[in-house]
């Protein structure tokens, strides 16, 4: 099999592209009636989902992968056990899945850029759902020990209460321009002249 598209992929960090570039070459090889079960990268393809927020696709693919394959790649499994932990939304489980195996080279990579990604997510999160919260809860979801966690949110503008180690969330501003074209004007002023006569 040609992981050309694969390996291009994941030197020039584009992760985003892995899981369309791995189920297509999963589908060429199966048309071709290629043997390609011994030699697939399924860490790399079931990362590759989870990465995409793909869980679905995921879970598929880790029933699709023969038994065999289960037993003898344990970091099939640990890849696994992140997309398990994601499915039943244990957010402090997934950064203890990130660092509870050993990663080998080609998909340490993409496990860091997953975790720093899911890191991301999971302060929007955050962001998103609460007006305060505490340093204890905050390390949990963002995966960090608690001094890591006030420091990292604390240069996102957020308020800490030392004395009940409860964090203030910040709210982002969001700035929507409005484009207001000649057309536009045109057509209001006319309404309201309109209005007016």
């Amino acid at each position: 099999m040609d992981f050309s598209l694969l390996t291009e992929a994941l030197a020039s960090k584009s992760y985003q592209n892995i899981a369309d570039i791995c189920d297509n070459l999963l589908l060429q090889a199966a048309a071709e009636g290629v043997a390609y079960e011994d030699d697939w990268p399924y860490s790399i393809h079931l990362l590759a989902h989870i990465y995409v927020d793909d869980i679905n696709s995921a879970r598929f693919l880790w029933k699709s992968i023969p038994s065999a394959i289960k037993e003898s790649q344990p970091e099939v499994v640990a890849v696994w056990k992140i997309g398990q932990k994601l499915w039943v939304r244990d957010y402090g489980g997934v950064h203890e899945a990130f660092r509870g195996f050993d990663w080998s080279q080609e998909v340490q990579c993409l496990v860091a850029a997953f975790s720093e990604l899911y890191t991301k997510r999971m302060f929007h999160l955050l962001l998103s759902a609460y007006s305060t919260i505490s340093i204890q809860d905050t390390a949990l979801f963002l995966g960090m020990s608690e001094d890591d966690a006030a420091n990292y949110v604390l240069q996102q503008g957020w308020v800490v209460d030392p004395a009940s180690r409860m964090l203030t969330v910040k709210k982002q501003t969001i700035v929507t321009e409005q484009k207001l074209d000649a057309t536009k004007l045109q057509r209001l002023t006319e309404y309201v002249f309109h209005l007016e006569h």
